[in-house]
């Protein structure tokens, strides 16, 4: 999976997986660009990665503002004159609760965070990638898009089932013009926000939710990442529509 010349863009990369995606991706040579609103984290994952000898550009961005994304992409080219991976990852979680107790206005801002997002960032970067007739898009969707989850809320699932529609349609539109895309639907990840609301669990609960796991565990943000990189080298070249589910066998197609 050598990634080295390509270019790549990281939304939500300020932490968890995004930042796991990065670190990953520039391991293998690529040069990234990290994406996210926390400006300082971000410069922390920017110069982790400098420190390990690759290169790294960090924009702040809110990837529900055209204008804001339009710039992105563009500083991107400007920097390095290209983008051959885009990874929508920019989201956020909500916590379960009953449909008739979900403000509208909340249903709106997960959809739109969630979803909405990753429609900006390619609307945006397609046109770059049809001029290379080359591309690679990895959308970031989760297991709760995918079945049913008990930790989040039914707007965050839709939200994130379609994100895998989104992914299937480009997969056919983008097709021919050289731009593969690709989804992965993570379970439970243990990333440092996860890690804290983890861990105050009962521990039956957590057994509860460990024992629907076949691998008796959660996810480590690398685990995610890995698959990613996978989805945005050649290694993937004929892999197009599709979703990867990372959930150590608690959902299975």
């Amino acid at each position: 999976m050598n990634l080295k010349d390509r270019v790549a863009l990281v939304t939500g990369a300020s932490r968890g997986i995004g930042a796991a995606t990065a670190e990953v991706l520039a391991s293998r040579g690529a040069r990234v660009a990290v994406s996210a609103r926390t400006v300082a984290d971000l410069e922390q994952v920017a110069a982790s990665i400098r420190q390990n000898g690759g290169e790294a550009l960090a924009i702040p961005c809110d990837v529900l503002d055209q204008a804001q994304v339009e710039a992105m992409i563009r500083r991107v080219v400007e920097t390095w004159s290209r983008l051959d991976i885009l990874v929508n990852n920019a989201g956020l979680g909500t916590p379960t609760m009953p449909v008739e107790t979900i403000p509208p206005a909340e249903w709106d801002n997960t959809v739109a965070l969630n979803l909405k997002s990753a429609f900006l960032c390619l609307r945006a970067a397609v046109p770059v990638m049809k001029r290379q007739q080359y591309g690679r898009v990895v959308n970031v969707s989760s297991f709760a898009g995918r079945n049913f989850s008990r930790i989040s809320g039914p707007h965050y699932g839709a939200a994130k089932a379609g994100l895998l529609a989104l992914t299937k349609h480009m997969a056919v539109e983008l097709g021919p013009s050289g731009i593969g895309v690709n989804s992965v639907a993570p379970s439970i990840v243990l990333t440092s926000r996860v890690r804290s609301k983890w861990e105050a669990r009962p521990a039956e609960e957590q057994e509860r939710v460990l024992a629907g796991i076949p691998l008796r565990r959660l996810a480590k943000p690398s685990e995610v990442a890995t698959v990613i990189a996978f989805l945005a080298s050649d290694d993937a070249s004929y892999v197009n529509g599709v979703c990867i589910d990372i959930n150590g066998g608690s959902y299975m197609v």
